[in-house]
């Protein structure tokens, strides 16, 4: 079980929209607080345009499509669900226990938890989901198939079940946010059979809203059309009816708006369009957290760039960087600069005292002392620092982007700057994830760390010494400490110790410095002023933002 974890390495730009800077570490949520003489109103309809096409309604295939999961999420439920700072709440699930060895989870579903059309959700429906999940194809991730092919599910009646781990894995909640499917109507169907079913264009599940009917224009499906589900065992919401519409570009989205088609737009980019936006006092900005972050993964057993494994070294090479210069420049302001792996915010944040930031001077001083001098190198005239003979000079590499491409450029400058020598080699993606990093045959690289859909943090797979030769560990760091916090903390459910466990990493990794954290992006959501009681945490995936919407309603003016 240690080796499942399914978080991607992913393109700096893709699937982020970014807005509005926070100038905390710790972004709180943003609220709009409703005038005295405004009340809430039961009903009425709200309407959002989202960024990209309609292809399926069904969970199971939503995977890759941001559209389609945010309208997924309020049409069916999962067993738990995690709150913005990444703690478990009940979903479908009534109440579970764990058994003292941490190999058998046994859950309960609500006695009131029913389909839209009545039926109600079983112990069936999940343990058919799951079957799914194992089935998979080439809208489930690999890593994700084969962890449920090792993972046993029995139901021991109608509401309850139980999963048998082959051994005890503490983040396994987070593999139980997936949607349930109803057997009843899928059950006879095999999953190539499902990806082409009728479901997927009038779904029935069993979360706070019901599909109502597809929005189509020109024979071209344009939207969906959602009511609340009068029947739903959680909280109702005051919004009656939810209308999302599609578009293929932020421009035409920001222009529904404006024509009054839409009362909100699922992101913003850090452009022109959100300029437009910030001045529009009739619009509120919400701004959130993404679960990613930027890191340098640097290779500590380069036998071309040896001078990386030095501590002093990693140190200055991160005091160098002028990362909130670069967030200013590239992302215009639409990221925050961090220090830890792990993401702000949740339960297992810890923010350490000694920090990072930009002090050039300071960090040439460091390496001064550490006996790296300039030196004038025969052949070429440049003057570098080296130590020993051996000259500071490194390769970066980073995904072909523009955005990618501009980044390198600044941390190029910012380091020759320190008297390093910093040649840019662009790599396609796939080729710099699955042969550079994974044959470790790099020096440094640039990259997106995508933590999406796994609240719990579970640094093991980057950073424990045991994926350093084959897993994940890209930068070879040996630390017999670090590792040991990190092995505790997955397979123990004492929560208070967890929280200290993951402390201890955090300080652990601010000290060793194995990779050089950057900064995470920021997600902004617009949204008319006419919809009060809106409430954005951190998120974990984009569709979170509903996760309050049960306490949204549109404003009414009292009667004098």
């Amino acid at each position: 079980m240690k080796k499942y974890r399914w978080q991607l390495l992913i393109i700096f730009l893709t699937g982020i929209v970014v807005g509005i800077l926070l100038l905390s570490e710790k972004p709180a949520p943003v609220s709009v607080d409703s005038p005295e003489d405004i009340v809430p109103v039961q009903g009425g309809v709200y309407s959002e345009a989202l960024i990209g096409s309609f292809q399926r309604l069904n969970p199971l295939l939503s995977t890759y499509n941001d559209a389609d999961r945010a309208i997924n999420n309020l049409l069916f439920s999962a067993l738990i669900k995690f709150d913005d700072r990444g703690l478990p709440i009940g979903d479908l699930a009534e109440s579970w226990g764990i058994s003292q060895d941490g190999r058998f989870y046994n859950f309960t579903i609500r006695s009131n938890s029913n389909w839209h059309d009545g039926a109600p959700v079983t112990s069936n429906d999940v343990v058919f989901t799951i079957e799914l999940l194992r089935a998979g194809g080439m809208t489930v991730p690999t890593d994700l198939q084969q962890f449920w092919n090792d993972v046993e599910v029995t139901a021991l009646d109608e509401k309850n079940l139980q999963f048998e781990l082959p051994e005890p894995f503490s983040p396994f909640l987070d593999y139980l946010t997936f949607k349930v499917l109803p057997s009843h109507l899928l059950s006879s169907l095999g999953y190539a059979q499902i990806l082409n079913d009728d479901f997927n264009l009038r779904p029935v599940g069993s979360g706070p809203y019901y599909f109502s009917k597809l929005v189509v224009e020109e024979d071209w499906i344009a939207g969906v059309e959602l009511k609340l589900n009068p029947n739903y065992y959680g909280s109702n919401a005051f919004i009656e009816t939810l209308v999302f519409l599609y578009y293929p570009d932020l421009a035409s989205a920001w222009q529904a708006y404006q024509d009054g088609i839409v009362k909100g737009i699922s992101g913003l980019g850090n452009g022109e369009i959100l300029e437009q936006a910030l001045q529009d006092e009739n619009l509120a900005i919400y701004s959130s957290r993404l679960p990613q972050f930027t890191t340098i993964f640097l290779n500590l057993e380069s036998i071309d760039a040896p001078f990386l494994a030095d501590l002093a070294v990693r140190r200055a090479l991160l005091m160098g960087l002028n990362r909130t210069k670069m967030v200013n420049e590239v992302f215009n302001g639409q990221a925050v600069v961090t220090d830890s792996p792990i993401l702000p915010g949740t339960w297992s944040y810890y923010k350490v005292a000694d920090t990072y930031e930009f002090r050039p001077d300071d960090a040439i001083e460091m390496l001064r002392s550490e006996g790296y001098t300039l030196v004038e190198r025969e052949g070429d005239g440049k003057t570098l620092r080296q130590k020993d003979g051996t000259f500071m000079t490194l390769t970066l590499l980073f995904p072909d982007t523009d955005a990618y491409e501009q980044l390198a450029s600044m941390i190029q400058e910012n380091w020759q700057a320190l008297g390093l020598e910093v040649n840019l080699e662009p790599v396609d993606y796939d080729q710099l994830v699955n042969e550079r990093l994974a044959q470790r045959s790099y020096q440094a690289a640039l990259l997106n760390i995508n933590l999406a859909q796994t609240p719990d943090p579970d640094p093991y797979p980057f950073w424990n010494q045991v994926q350093a030769t084959t897993g994940q560990n890209y930068s070879q760091w040996s630390n017999r400490m670090a590792s040991e916090y990190l092995e505790k903390a997955r397979v123990i459910n004492d929560f208070a110790e967890r929280v200290r466990l993951y402390h201890n990493f955090q300080v652990v990794f601010n000290q060793e410095l194995p990779s050089l954290i950057l900064f995470y992006p920021i997600h902004n959501y617009a949204i008319s002023k006419e919809i009060q009681g809106v409430r954005v945490g951190p998120l974990f995936d984009t569709a979170d933002r509903f996760l309050t919407l049960p306490e949204w309603y549109l404003m009414a003016t009292m009667a004098n």
